[in-house]
């Protein structure tokens, strides 16, 4: 059971908020995806998730096929109940791990380019194409997987890799990640693709997407094959790639876009700055009736701009990994609760949220949990940050039910800025 049906649009942009059904329930959207890596919201149990607002969590597909393998999560009724969610439940492709283990393995460099001039990307031209010939280029060719001792080798037919536990041998094909997300039995899975550096050239950022073209037919091949033995139908999401090149971007919507997917997820590997331009781009010419999921995404200012844009769903690990190192989101920026002025302050983390952290909670007991290395810390933190980040999507919804969506943005943003940053 799998819908997706629109009930209100932007006057003035591409953004909507509809809602998407499946068989465990619906998705009011736009919606943040959680992230549970490893059927698990890291510090959180699914009912702590549920009660503060998460209507649909993320698992990875490489890290429970290697622990503790797609087969006992078969075995123990799928992931819902294996992780005892009772939401709406997504998986990644396994993709994402050609990149973290190939070309960003040891680099400190994400799918996003934060600063195109300080990392040597150059300008792109109207074209898409690079103007300047890059000297200090992280490129995904096989070569430099090579000298570099990463974990993941890119071939034709799929991706070879190294556990990053043992050090043993796998292979994903598209055909192998559509096995294991059937095993791992959740609503939305996505076809295997390979996501690139940002920093790749437009050579190999056109290579890498025609090969993602390719293992996109394979995929939906294997999906209607295992479809027809399957007892529950789970919906399959095409990738969209193409770098931060117009030309290529808009390729590969249209190739992707008419084929016979569910809906669609937007990979990474572009400037922060050109983001939304990128979004736009592939959402003009992708199918309006389908959700689209934008890949990776969890800054606030960046959930509005990919809503104005005309995505439905975003997913990112960054509000709990922030939360766990103690940066806690408020309506007035972030703060970091280890700087000293938090240790006698007995306000909420934010005295305008309703999570159970701020209700129960002071900013001195939170930074004391922290100091003190208490796990209960990250348990509180992860609370509120969640809670912050779902919420806020929620009322972007609610904003463009009300036609109150600009608005909305420039009094959020306005007051959002990213502040007390630095330790102390």
């Amino acid at each position: 059971m799998f819908s997706f049906s629109i009930e209100e649009k932007l006057k003035n942009g591409l953004g909507r908020a509809g809602t998407l059904q499946t068989s465990h329930g619906a998705i009011q959207t736009p919606a943040f995806v959680t992230v549970g890596t490893k059927a698990t919201v890291k510090a959180l149990s699914p009912e702590q998730v549920k009660d503060l607002g998460a209507e649909v969590v993320l698992a990875n597909t490489y890290h429970l096929y290697l622990e503790p393998g797609d087969e006992i999560v078969r075995d123990a009724g799928g992931l819902n109940k294996f992780m005892n969610w009772d939401g709406p439940a997504m998986t990644d492709s396994g993709g994402f791990q050609a990149f973290s283990l190939g070309a960003a393995f040891g680099q400190k460099i994400s799918k996003i380019s934060d600063d195109p001039i300080n990392t040597g990307i150059g300008f792109i031209n109207k074209n898409g194409h690079s103007s300047v010939l890059q000297k200090t280029e992280i490129t995904n060719e096989p070569e430099e997987k090579e000298k570099m001792g990463r974990l993941a080798k890119i071939t034709e037919d799929g991706v070879a890799f190294k556990s990053y536990k043992d050090g043993s041998e796998h292979f994903f094909t598209p055909e192998r990640s559509i096995e294991i997300q059937h095993n791992i039995g959740a609503d939305m899975i996505f076809a295997f693709d390979e996501c690139t550096s940002p920093h790749a050239s437009y050579e190999y950022q056109k290579e890498a997407m025609e090969r993602t073209h390719r293992w996109a037919i394979r995929s939906l091949a294997k999906h209607k094959e295992l479809d027809l033995h399957a007892s529950a139908s789970s919906a399959l999401f095409g990738i969209v790639q193409g770098g931060r090149y117009e030309d290529l971007r808009k390729e590969s919507a249209r190739i992707i876009g008419g084929m016979d997917f569910d809906g669609f997820g937007i990979g990474g590997s572009f400037d922060k700055e050109d983001m939304y331009t990128t979004v736009r781009w592939v959402n003009e010419i992708l199918p309006e009736e389908k959700p689209r999921h934008l890949l990776g995404i969890g800054e606030p200012e960046d959930l509005f701009g990919g809503v104005e844009n005309g995505c439905d769903l975003f997913d990112c690990v960054a509000p709990t990994r922030m939360a766990r190192n103690g940066t806690l989101h408020t309506k007035n920026g972030r703060i970091n609760i280890f700087n000293a002025q938090f240790k006698n302050d007995l306000a909420p983390i934010d005295a305008e949220c309703e999570c159970y952290a701020c209700v129960n909670y002071t900013r001195a007991y939170v930074a004391h949990l922290f100091r003190s290395k208490e796990m209960f810390a990250a348990t509180l933190a992860s609370i509120h940050n969640l809670y912050f980040i779902v919420h806020l999507v929620k009322n972007i919804r609610h904003s463009i039910l009300d036609g109150q969506f600009a608005r909305f943005k420039e009094e959020f943003l306005s007051r959002y800025k990213h502040i007390n940053d630095a330790k102390v």
